[in-house]
């Protein structure tokens, strides 16, 4: 049967549909991104359904339903496995994205390696030769790995190739060097991309299939095509760089099989990436001579804490209007506990330049490093050296209360576990630590500074 031809009007930046040809798209409000598109379906294709992630004719009672648990397997790296929830999910679709060159091909290809002596495994690259691949396979010493190879970039050869091996783990490499027949538009279009995803997704579902795709992110850092597309799949990963270059930080964005916000780190060697064994030991330094103005404190990523150091750097400004320098941290955040601090003790704040870093080149998102951050602005323009072993966290609230936070216990755990003397908390966090001779629990900022004050010893600049 011939094909109709659909006419309509896509942003190629966050694929939103617009009735008519507009200069500057409603959604994103980005200039000259609405672009004409025609579709060519098939007349019985478009009648067919689109579910696929499982049918059900009869209506089931909620209570009458059993659950049964979630197979897995693992990837063989424990960081990765932590950031997919436990491991990789049979019928599962992943999208794994990043900068260029941050090592996603890198990864996948060590995945591959490990998972292909007991599943069948497939890479499908649409960017490299296959003497390409095997030439980074031998510069990460994986000399045999018994998984196939394909360099396709046509949707349908793709799909013969499946059904013709019917693999276990597939990977694509990568989602924007995909195209089909059926969508008119070049590869990587927004269209092109909810075709392919749309297609992989099915197969994965129908076949009971991993499917692990390698994603391109615009100049923004997000993943490029439409927002569509991160709804179909099941699970997507991030990986971005430290600023050193060394370290990989992989976040979880989502993921239906486990916990959102999950955490890993890979270290980047001659023979690929490894996970991080005592993450704590990237964001923290014992050996060092303490100065004044570091903290450490303890933040929950994930599942698991995270114990990051805190450098501040208060000095005279030069200028009409002090600056506010932020790296890993919010300004506006900085900003709001620096009033906060200016109401109860005396701060000339326009005095004052203040520079803040966050060791490793983590960003910190939760409120929970309020008090560390303060603390250790306090410190450096007291010049006051708090020592290494005692570490500080806490939520502070605009009256200059502290406020709770969760998994309080854990944090305090992992702060014994690497040698803390010293914890400070919020109040509201005395659940099940009373007793505890290393715990001080704070009502407000000004107990917190005060207690800095008793156990430090002022050190004043050119005296040491």
């Amino acid at each position: 049967m011939s094909k109709k031809a659909k006419i309509q009007y896509v942003c190629q930046a966050c694929g939103s549909l617009a009735p008519r040809w507009t200069g500057q798209c409603a959604q994103c409000s980005e200039y000259n991104t609405i672009s004409q598109e025609a579709i060519l379906v098939s007349p019985n294709q478009s009648s067919q359904s689109t579910h696929y992630a499982g049918s059900c004719a009869e209506v089931m009672h909620y209570d009458a339903l059993t659950i049964e648990s979630i197979p897995r397997f693992s990837s063989h790296n424990s960081e990765l496995d932590r950031s997919l929830g436990g491991g990789f999910v049979p019928g599962a679709l992943c999208i794994l994205s990043g900068d260029p060159g941050v090592g996603k091909s890198t990864l996948t290809l060590q995945v591959l390696s490990s998972l292909s002596s007991t599943k069948k495994c497939l890479y499908v690259s649409g960017e490299e030769s296959l003497s390409q691949i095997k030439l980074r396979g031998e510069r990460l010493k994986i000399y045999q790995a018994p998984f196939l190879l394909a360099a396709q970039t046509e949707l349908e050869s793709v799909l013969t190739i499946l059904q013709q091996h019917k693999p276990d783990f597939i990977v694509i490499d990568s989602i924007q060097t995909l195209h089909s027949q059926h969508v008119d538009q070049m590869s990587g279009s927004v269209n092109q991309i909810r075709y392919c995803a749309h297609t992989l997704t099915r197969y994965a579902k129908q076949h009971n299939a991993t499917v692990l795709i390698i994603g391109h992110v615009n100049k923004e850092g997000v993943l490029a095509g439409p927002k569509v597309f991160e709804h179909m799949v099941d699970t997507v990963l991030h990986i971005e760089s430290d600023d050193q270059g060394r370290y990989r930080l992989l976040r979880t964005l989502k993921n239906r099989f486990g916990a959102v916000n999950e955490l890993g780190i890979l270290c980047m060697t001659k023979e690929g990436l490894k996970p991080v064994v005592h993450p704590s030991a990237l964001f923290t330094n014992w050996h060092a001579d303490p100065t004044s103005g570091t903290v450490v404190t303890a933040l929950w990523e994930g599942s698991r804490v995270l114990l990051i150091e805190i450098q501040a750097l208060v000095v005279d400004s030069p200028q009409y209007q002090a600056r506010r320098l932020v790296v890993g941290f919010d300004v506006s955040r900085l900003n709001l506990l620096l009033a906060v601090l200016s109401r109860l003790k005396d701060w000339p704040g326009s005095r004052f330049d203040v520079f803040l870093n966050v060791v490793g080149g983590l960003k910190i998102q939760e409120t929970a490093a309020d008090c560390a951050l303060l603390a250790a602005v306090y410190a450096s323009l007291k010049n006051i050296i708090i020592p290494r072993d005692v570490i500080i966290f806490g939520e502070i609230g605009l009256g200059g209360e502290l406020r709770p936070v969760q998994y309080a216990l854990e944090r305090v755990k992992e702060a014994l576990k690497h040698g803390y003397k010293k914890i400070f908390l919020p109040k509201a966090n005395s659940a099940g630590l009373a007793g505890q001779s290393e715990v001080v629990f704070l009502a407000n900022v000004s107990e917190l500074l005060d207690q800095l004050s008793m156990l430090t010893v002022d050190v004043r600049l050119g005296s040491r």
